[in-house]
């Protein structure tokens, strides 16, 4: 194994790295990321794994993830870039996190894992789990996308809905890890190496330069996290410039990193039809406020109706993509005006996925 954990809060390693957390309730980071080398890009490889000399595994668990298109699309007057992740096997950017985490748990001997999500995660890690041949079980909310739920059984993992909040879930989920390995998108810090590579990709497609902005969904934060990593390590790496600015966006329902970027009063959340964004507490919110600031870029909050005319307008340019991706195409129409050079869109998650039952007030 390439990785150690250590607790970026109180500086204590763990002294088995099976641990889902630290012993103060801190999540880990990695006790050292490995340095971009352009040089040592592997072109025979396809997908993410061409950059398997900055991931930290040696064993490789894929499905293809990786290498998405990035395609120009015009909205609201203007042109911007789409990354097209939620092409993903699995139909959502998850899977980027999901290889490299599934990887080290095969590295480590794991043989059973739980893990608590609202549908894209559980979906990508019980797709990943079936490859590796490792036993998944998923806490998934009740009233989850029925969509996503036939997904992660149909790969052949056991499905827990849990009544109640998504909270609730990943209480049940860690309750369980007792007697499993607790296989977490967002505790673990080894997803967020995986989605570093999307950073990778935008700059390479852009013939090695950052784009001026990247505009994303947010709801624990960790994509938004793993991209600013992603492009600090190009920039530490002097293959680009600059980093982009990050506009992170979450739905006006349940907006905690968007109220705490504003300095406004918390409230209470509500239900939303973004629901993969949908989460009260972010585990890693002081890291991800602190690299939207770094880079100059801005929390933003839409309301569902917009959300859903983002993604009826931008399924007119021949893109489908669930609600939870359409929250960054609706934060378009409020950026647009003060938007130069190239900026890129991260769409997530896959149209598919999404509840049938969902439209738009104006339709």
């Amino acid at each position: 194994m390439r990785f150690g954990f250590r607790c970026p809060r109180c500086a204590k390693a763990p002294a088995n790295v099976q641990r889902w957390r630290c012993e103060c309730g801190a999540p880990f980071a990695l006790e050292d990321s490995l340095p971009f080398q352009r040089e040592a890009i592997d072109t025979g490889i396809p997908g993410m794994w061409r950059y398997r000399a900055m991931l930290p595994v040696t064993e490789i668990i894929s499905l293809g993830e990786g290498c998405t298109p990035l395609v120009e699309v015009e909205l609201y007057g203007g042109k911007v870039a789409c990354k097209l992740d939620y092409l993903a096997p699995t139909g959502s950017f998850k899977d980027r996190g999901t290889s490299v985490l599934v990887s080290a748990l095969v590295e480590m001997g794991i043989k059973r894992v739980v893990e608590d999500s609202s549908g894209n995660a559980g979906a990508s890690l019980a797709a990943y789990c079936a490859r590796a041949g490792i036993e998944a079980q998923i806490y998934v909310p009740a009233h989850a996308s029925p969509e996503k739920l036939a997904q992660i059984e149909a790969y052949g993992a056991k499905l827990i809905p849990i009544t109640g909040p998504r909270e609730r879930a990943a209480q049940a989920a860690q309750k369980a890890a007792e007697r499993g390995y607790y296989a977490s998108h967002y505790w673990n810090p080894l997803p967020l190496e995986g989605i570093k590579t999307e950073a990778y990709e935008i700059c390479e497609a852009l013939a090695w330069r950052a784009p001026e902005t990247v505009i994303v969904p947010v709801g624990q934060g960790t994509h938004l996290l793993a991209l600013y990593r992603g492009f600090r390590d190009l920039l530490e790496a002097k293959v680009i410039k600059n980093i982009p600015r990050l506009y992170g966006v979450q739905a006006i329902g349940c907006a905690p990193l968007y109220e705490a970027f504003q300095g406004h009063a918390p409230i209470s959340p509500r239900p939303t039809v973004a629901e993969g964004i949908s989460i009260r507490e972010p585990i890693r919110r002081r890291e991800v406020l602190e690299a939207v600031r770094a880079t100059e870029g801005e929390m933003l909050a839409v309301t569902d109706e917009e959300t859903l005319q983002a993604r009826d307008i931008i399924a007119r340019r021949g893109l489908y993509v669930e609600p939870t991706s359409a929250v960054a195409v609706a934060a378009l129409k409020q950026l647009s005006p003060h938007l130069e050079g190239v900026n890129v869109i991260s769409l997530t998650g896959s149209g598919l996925k999404s509840p049938k039952e969902h439209k738009c007030r104006d339709e």
